[in-house]
């Protein structure tokens, strides 16, 4: 993920690539290193997502919204809810009775998410926002996001500070793990 573009229209493209992933899963039969594969690469990329909006868009609904910080706190538990089920989904086999309904559970949340920022947070952040800012954050997303994480970690911190400085050190571990064991790679 990386598509160019203001800070809006990069998160919607994202959260379109997301729901792409969600309806393979889907239409996948049965399990195996097929579904783990894509279970993976969903979890690489709503976590990279997850890490650069905590960073960058979520302070900025802060300062420019009237009413931002309940916004941004409210979005950053539902990310919460979200890396939950990321790291219940990382533990599990893919034959596990328990995977499809916790994908299920990761989609729903997903997908209210997305609504919510689609219909109440970017139009009020594209009201109070220059073209310059938006595209400023957009740059500043697409930075975060190649820096981030691609594993879930529930116990790490949300603050924007401690995210910016923690998030690329484990990054780095993940991608050398992703490296070592070839995760993401399909």
């Amino acid at each position: 993920m990386g598509h160019g573009g203001n800070v809006i229209d990069e998160l919607m493209t994202d959260h379109r690539e997301v729901e792409q992933m969600f309806g393979r899963i889907q239409a996948m039969p049965g399990s195996g290193q097929q579904l783990r594969d894509l279970v993976d690469e969903v979890t690489i990329e709503l976590v990279r997502h997850s890490v650069a909006e905590e960073q960058y868009l979520y302070p900025a609904v802060r300062e420019y919204i009237h009413g931002g910080d309940q916004l941004a706190d409210k979005e950053i538990e539902d990310h919460d809810r979200v890396e939950k089920i990321l790291k219940q989904l990382e533990k599990m086999s893919t034959g596990d009775a328990q995977m499809s309904p916790v994908l299920q559970q990761l989609m729903d949340e997903v997908a209210a998410h997305v609504q919510d920022e689609e219909n109440n947070l970017f139009p009020k952040l594209r009201q109070v926002c220059t073209a310059e800012q938006l595209d400023d954050l957009g740059d500043k997303i697409r930075r975060a996001k190649s820096m981030a994480p691609t594993r879930p970690h529930p116990s790490a911190p949300s603050a924007p500070t401690a995210s910016k400085l923690l998030a690329p050190g484990a990054g780095l571990v993940d991608r050398a793990r992703d490296f070592v064991t070839g995760r993401g790679k399909s």
